[in-house]
This record gives C-alpha cells, sequence and structure tokens, in this order.
C-alpha cells in the first residue's frame, strides 16, 4: 500500500520513526511534512492527507499531532475520509473492521513509542469486516444534501426517524 503521513509540529518528534516503521513493513510512504519543530497550522496537514487518500493518490493515511483531535477534524473535511483518532489498539482495530477508517491520526504528547507503533500496525494490518458495516460507510460517504436535510427536519422534529437497523443486518 501507499501510505500518506504528515504532522504538525507537535507530532514531528516521532514522524520520522512512524516512516520508517511504515517502510519496515512493505508499504511506500508520501512524506507530506512537517519537516521540523517550528509551529504550524494542523489543518493543513490534516487536509493535505485527506486529499491525497480520497483523491487515490494513497490507500490510506497516517497524521500526528499533540492529541489527535485536531487534525482528525481537519482530515474529516475531506469528502470520503474516515480519519479515526485513536489511543489504544481496540479503537484502531475497530475502526478498521466496523468504520473502514483510511486514516489513522495518532497523538504524540498522550501515547508513548510502544503504543504508536502498536497502533499503526493494528491499522495497517487489520482489514474491513464489510458486510452490514458498508451499507454504513456508504452512508456516510454519500452524505449530501438530502442526508442534510433529513438530519434538519430529525433535528426540528427532537426525533430521529427511519435509523432502525433492518433485522437482517442483527446476525
Amino acid at each position: 500500500m501507499r501510505i500518506a503521513v504528515a504532522a504538525d509540529h507537535a507530532g514531528f518528534p516521532v514522524k520520522g520513526r512512524i516512516i520508517d516503521l511504515v517502510r519496515s513493513l512493505g508499504h511506500e510512504v508520501m512524506d507530506l511534512g512537517t519537516c521540523d519543530t517550528v509551529a504550524v497550522d494542523y489543518p493543513d496537514y490534516g487536509f493535505a492527507v485527506g486529499e491525497a487518500v480520497a483523491g487515490g493518490r494513497c490507500e490510506r493515511g497516517i497524521l500526528v499531532c499533540g492529541s489527535s483531535i485536531g487534525i482528525a477534524i481537519a482530515a474529516n473535511k475531506v469528502r470520503g475520509v474516515r480519519c479515526a483518532p485513536v489511543a489504544e489498539p481496540l479503537s484502531a482495530e475497530l475502526s478498521r473492521r466496523h468504520n473502514d477508517a483510511n486514516v489513522l491520526a495518532l497523538a504524540e504528547r498522550l501515547c508513548g513509542w510502544e503504543m504508536l507503533e502498536r497502533l499503526v500496525h493494528v491499522f495497517l494490518e487489520t482489514p474491513f469486516d464489510g458486510g452490514r458495516h458498508a451499507l454504513r460507510t456508504a452512508k456516510l460517504d454519500r452524505y449530501g444534501d438530502l442526508e442534510r436535510r433529513k438530519a434538519l427536519a430529525d433535528v426540528e422534529r427532537g426525533l430521529v426517524e427511519g435509523a432502525q437497523t433492518p433485522t437482517e443486518l442483527l446476525r
């Protein structure tokens, strides 16, 4: 796989190690920066990795900032990106199995290297389960004007309508 990797200044201290790890696992890397610890705006890196993945230049992406939160929010602004900020292995696994996450956001200030390394392994090695989950991720991907109008109507009603899972999907 080709993996887009980027970090802001807070994530820079581990970005090189993540790139080395990803390469050691047999993947190609597109390094989108940053190149030092000089303060930068994390949204720019989230957007760049998101566009690389959504545009098909890379199959997956990995982002690093101090908390993983802001850079994940930025990446998720790009249509077609499902970026998961995770700090432990089960969430990393479920983000792939159930949500087909295509971008991983990591927190340099909240996780030690051993945990970051484990999260990258899990993210890159875990397949998407498909099935009922594929229907739900497809719903995420097609969110547009029609879905927005429904969501706004649900807010006005004070109740979400039509969200029951068909019984055949509960098996």
